[in-house]
């Protein structure tokens, strides 16, 4: 309870605790009566209204004093009256308000709510009787702190808002831009004071100003920013606008791309470019040095990780090993693992997003290559995310549980599996950075005679390298020196860095910097050459512009496919539809239709080249003549033990391989196709990436599929029947028409 302030008046319905001790011995708390009295015993009525409260002591002393003596007293204000105003005009909530006898004219424009949108903030009036109290400008509150000019509220006071007066706006580089009321007569300068003033970036050489001339016209003006300006009258409707500098820096060179410190530098006459570049070391950028230390971190098989992993999305949904992460890392989502199998706890959330994330302790942490440049280059680029799940996938103890679409996912597990693909964490070795382009850097200018923008470029690699003077370009006021790597432009091969990864059954595998016009053929001769169990009909060979070409085919079909869709989609609507099933199954395979589109889009493709390599291929010699690229992987896997069937055959499995055994023989150790298997689309993946079906070898007499030679690491796929709606929809019409028939048929029997 705030106290009341010496010059308070006394009135009606006051309450006042008095305290009186000494000769006589009393205290009550007694209510000022209409007629402005308070009753006390032994002493009688005493007129207190209208006192002070500062002389209310004096007053009841002396009252007292008649009839006592000797005594002391206290006297306070215990409840203090209540009193009625009114708020009309623009108000955001008028009405009649019950406010304390303390409270002044901002008190009840705050618990009214204060001026509407088109209520007056410079001109509330406080009217008492007929009388006007005062013109409250609220902008002196809000704006400066000054409540100097606030009054106390009588009862029966009126608080009249009037609709707003004249308005200009603010715009452009003041601290707050706004609408602001003006008063009459006011000037710019005050008007820009309410906005706050200029900010730092203001221009201080003129200030626009657009005013609608007589509500018919409108002009635009310009006063300069100076006392004569800034004195200027400001009308209703002005629009001020406050131009902030140019963002020109004088006397100063731009240095960016390819190098340790890009930024701003201050020119001076007789600059050159090795100023810039002095030496070798200031092309490094920082990033490479960042990513070169972090590869002195603990591996992550060297860290406490359970084994296998329990993965989680978020926090709220988890996936066992069982399950396949792909398809969340194709969405973008973070995995997380849990720390220990005892403390099923995720990171937080701080501690998932950008570079909070910290790579000790969460060392199992993938991500779509589309979200994070700095993981995407520290991500092999030769290793599918699909990769990583399928080690899991075969330890699935349903794996013989069949969808739509899952022969081929598992052909494809099975086919890695067998050929000896290795999951686990890696130690790669990747460039940390683009190659610097030691041909072309340029100097950007601004010619000031013509305004035209010049490119002057120069040789880099003569500058930096040979200290070549006639490359040492003079630098003017203004210039942007650009230094490019390979990734910007695509450099001579001749000139590319190319780093090649040969894995496997290689005597040096590893990776490799190719020589100028170097093939595979020859690079593996210089690694060594093959171990005895290569097994090169098995191998391997991606490149990253071919798996690039290949994703941009596999988007063009889902696109096409879902054009197709939508317009057989079209089409069954716009036809007529005979039955309530002829709409189940149109619903129904609509949403089947989405399926597959959506496990399309996941589909990313792997970049491998087939190499046409027998299976008896050993030699050096087979290997082709292929020019390499940067980022291409070459893996050999050793000899497979292991033939797969896979697919609708009631024991998918690996089995082992038999010298001279044939299709028939691995599909009757499966047990044969099921009901649901497709004989006459049976299928073969070859360890070389071929693919050989059913009607590939049919002749004359039928198909030889059954006495195809099977070799290591092949797969046989048995897929499951589909049946086309087209072809259904027909039988069943057929068979209700020959139902009817036989009907017909039986009625006439009957009539004869």
């Amino acid at each position: 309870m705030a106290p009341v302030p010496p010059d308070y008046v006394i009135g009606p319905n006051d309450v006042l605790r008095i305290r009186v001790w000494g000769q006589v011995n009393f205290q009550a708390d007694v209510r000022v009566d209409r007629s402005g009295d308070i009753f006390l015993q032994q002493v009688g009525p005493v007129h207190v209204a209208g006192l002070p409260s500062s002389e209310l002591d004096g007053h009841l002393r002396s009252a007292i004093g008649r009839v006592y003596h000797n005594f002391d007293l206290t006297v306070d204000l215990g409840q203090i009256r209540a009193i009625q105003v009114y708020i009309s005009g623009e108000a955001r909530r008028p009405g009649v308000y019950t406010v304390s006898s303390l409270s002044t004219l901002v008190d009840a424009l705050f618990s009214s709510g204060g001026p509407s949108v088109q209520g007056s903030l410079r001109h509330i009036q406080l009217r008492r009787g007929s009388k006007v109290i005062t013109d409250f400008d609220l902008y002196n509150l809000l704006i400066d702190g000054d409540k100097s000019k606030d009054v106390k509220l009588e009862s029966g006071d009126v608080i009249f808002i009037p609709p707003v007066g004249a308005q200009a706006a603010v715009t452009g580089s003041v601290r707050n831009p706004a609408i602001y009321e003006l008063l009459d007569g006011e000037s710019l300068a005050a008007l820009l004071a309410n906005a706050g003033g200029v900010s730092t970036v203001a221009s201080g050489a003129r200030i626009s100003i657009e005013r609608i001339d007589e509500h018919r016209d409108r002009q635009a003006m310009e006063v300069a920013d100076d006392a004569n300006g800034l004195a200027s009258g400001v009308a209703d409707g002005d629009l001020v606008r406050v131009y902030s500098i140019l963002p020109k820096y004088q006397k100063t060179v731009i240095l960016r791309g390819n190098t340790a410190n890009p930024g701003r530098f201050a020119w001076h006459a007789g600059m050159h470019v090795s100023d810039l570049i002095p030496d070798k070391d200031s092309l490094i950028t920082r990033n490479y040095w960042w990513r070169r230390a972090r590869l002195g971190l603990p591996a992550p098989e060297e860290l406490d990780a359970p084994t296998p992993p329990v993965w989680h999305i978020g926090q709220n949904q988890e996936i066992t090993p069982y399950q396949n992460p792909a398809q969340f890392l194709n969405q973008g989502q973070y995995l997380y693992p849990y720390q220990n199998q005892n403390q099923n706890q995720f990171p937080s959330q701080n501690q998932n997003q950008g570079q909070n994330q910290n790579p000790l302790q969460y060392p199992f942490i993938y991500q779509n290559q589309n979200q994070d440049p700095n993981l995407n280059q520290n991500q092999d680029p030769n290793q599918s995310p699909n990769q990583y799940p399928n080690q899991f996938q075969n330890q699935n103890p349903n794996a013989q549980q069949r969808t739509g679409g899952s022969s081929l996912a598992a052909a494809e597990s099975a086919s890695a599996a067998s050929r000896g693909f290795n999951f686990g964490p890696r130690n790669v070795i990747r460039e940390l950075a683009p190659e610097i382009d030691w041909d072309y850097a340029v100097i950007e200018r601004l010619e000031s005679d013509t305004l035209k923008s010049v490119v002057i470029p120069f040789d880099l690699g003569k500058l930096v390298l040979q200290h070549d003077a006639s490359q040492d370009l003079e630098l003017q006021a203004g210039d942007v020196v650009s230094v490019f790597s390979q990734a910007d432009f695509r450099v001579p091969i001749a000139h590319q860095s190319k780093q090649v990864k040969l894995d496997g059954e290689f005597a040096h595998a590893g990776v490799y910097t190719a020589q100028p016009g170097e093939t595979l053929r020859h690079l593996v001769d210089r690694s060594g050459g093959l171990t005895p169990n290569a097994y090169l009909y098995g191998s391997e060979f991606t490149r990253e512009s071919t798996r690039a070409v290949q994703q941009a085919r596999i988007d063009e079909y889902v696109q096409s496919l879902g054009i197709q869709i939508q317009r057989g989609n079209l089409a069954l609507a716009a036809s007529s539809v005979s039955s309530a099933s002829d709409l189940a199954s149109g619903a129904a395979a609509q949403t089947n239709e989405q399926d597959l589109l959506t496990s399309l889009r996941q589909i990313r493709a792997t970049g491998r080249i087939v190499l046409r390599f027998m299976p008896d291929s050993q030699v050096l010699n087979t290997i082709p003549d292929v020019p390499l690229e940067d980022g291409d992987s070459f893996l050999v896997p050793p000899v497979p033990a292991s033939v797969n069937v896979v697919g609708a055959v009631y024991d998918q499995n690996s089995f082992l391989f038999v010298r001279g055994a044939r299709v028939g023989t691995y599909l009757r150790y499966a047990g044969g196709a099921d009901r649901d298997g497709d004989r006459k689309h049976e299928f073969i993946i070859r360890a070389n990436g071929d693919v050989v079906s059913y009607d590939r070898d049919k002749g004359v007499w039928g198909s030889d599929f059954n006495n195809l030679r099977i070799n290591p690491g092949d797969t046989v796929v048995v897929p499951e029947k589909t049946f086309r709606p087209s072809g259904l929809r027909a039988f069943i019409d057929w068979s209700q028409l020959f139902s009817q028939f036989a009907l017909g048929a039986a009625a006439l029997s009957i009539l004869k």
